[in-house]
């Protein structure tokens, strides 16, 4: 795993602040956890007591959520309580040539994967409007285990559950463009064939 920075981005100007503090965001977090897109299985009371290892976040509109191949910042992982996020990708250098490839909104998980490897981040994510998040650092994630063990399975096994069911879609994706392709290059074929 890489050194990785595990602590909310409050350097960029956020100033996370404990999300117990504000009991109606905290009661929408614990439900959103609960449901798609979303959709961890885990029973209120766990839910409840994840968030109380999260901190709340705001961004304005046109901030940097997540950066893309970022590999410092990638020690949290955000669930979208309110507004919307643009999700895009480029080749390493080409960033003006980044392509949206989905918008997600509230109960949306962001940055999973990194909090879990340390890897650099795969997306960019850019707020389309203001958004608040609620947080949860590797730092917290720590704390959870050690605190809370069978909670914190329950939350990593979910969090693995939509990466592995991700995989499983983007492996769809990849048979239809191999299907595409060869149909392709059979048309290709055929046409040359023809003079």
């Amino acid at each position: 795993m890489n050194p990785t920075d595990s602590r909310l981005p409050a350097a960029a100007g956020l100033h996370p602040r404990s999300l117990e503090r504000f009991p109606e965001l905290a009661q929408s977090a614990t439900d959103l956890l609960r449901k798609p897109p979303a959709l961890l299985g885990l029973s209120e009371a766990d839910a409840r007591c994840v968030v109380g290892f999260m901190q709340l976040l705001d961004y304005a509109k046109g901030a940097t959520l997540l950066r893309e191949h970022d590999r410092v910042a990638t020690g949290y992982m955000l669930l979208v309580l309110s507004g919307e996020v643009s999700v895009e990708t480029s080749a390493p250098g080409h960033e003006s040539d980044a392509v949206t490839i989905s918008a997600l909104g509230a109960g949306s998980l962001l940055g999973e994967m990194s909090l879990l490897d340390g890897e650099p981040r795969s997306t960019q994510c850019t707020a389309i409007s203001p958004v608040q998040c609620a947080g949860l650092s590797r730092e917290g994630l720590d704390r959870l285990i050690l605190q809370r063990p069978l909670v914190a399975a329950r939350l990593l096994a979910e969090v693995g559950s939509i990466i592995a069911n991700r995989l499983r879609a983007l492996s769809d994706q990849l048979r239809l463009y191999a299907q595409l392709t060869a149909s392709m290059q059979r048309e290709i074929d055929r046409l040359k064939a023809r003079g």
